[in-house]
């Protein structure tokens, strides 16, 4: 069985920047109605009237959620787009969103509707699409990536008169 070929880098930043588009997104969206949960939980709180969770529990579900839908969704978006070999664009997005989500983090928890930082967000979409071009070189001893060699010829039939008792029979 022989593997695909490599889809040309363009066409794969392409997908690269729509699937990584769609997944900061996500992840924006599900990070700020989490946060949301969590103001509702502070002023609730502030009245006497409790909600039932915590700010903290809120807070914590936002930032977990965030974090574990940002690979899912790169690794399912490249993958639904016939992309392989994802690791380096699925490590490098995931990181830089969560360090994008650390530093702009105040920004979101302090109102409803608040973004993050534009530039943040541009910037994890460039370094994720580029990274998405790091792709692992097949190993030479692969069969896949091997040339294709003439058949083989079977071995020829032992003789009799070659036969000795150390010699296994055929």
């Amino acid at each position: 069985m022989s593997s695909r070929p490599h889809t040309p880098a363009l066409p794969r930043l392409f997908k690269a920047v729509v699937v990584t588009l769609i997944a900061v997104g996500a992840s924006h969206v599900v990070l700020s109605d989490t946060l949301r949960f969590s103001l509702v939980a502070q002023a609730s709180s502030a009245l006497g009237a409790p909600t039932g969770y915590s700010a903290d529990q809120a807070f914590t579900a936002a930032l977990m959620n965030t974090a574990l839908l940002m690979p899912f969704v790169l690794w399912a978006g490249m993958r639904l787009a016939g992309e392989r070999s994802l690791g380096a664009m699925v490590l490098v997005g995931s990181t830089g969103w969560i360090v994008t989500v650390w530093r702009g983090i105040d920004a979101l928890d302090d109102s409803f509707g608040a973004i993050l930082p534009l530039r943040s967000l541009a910037l994890v979409v460039g370094v994720t699409a580029l990274a998405s071009l790091v792709r692992r070189r097949p190993s030479p001893a692969s069969p896949a990536s091997a040339a294709p060699s003439a058949p083989r010829t079977p071995p020829a039939p032992i003789r009799p008169e070659n036969v000795s008792e150390t010699t296994p029979a055929s």
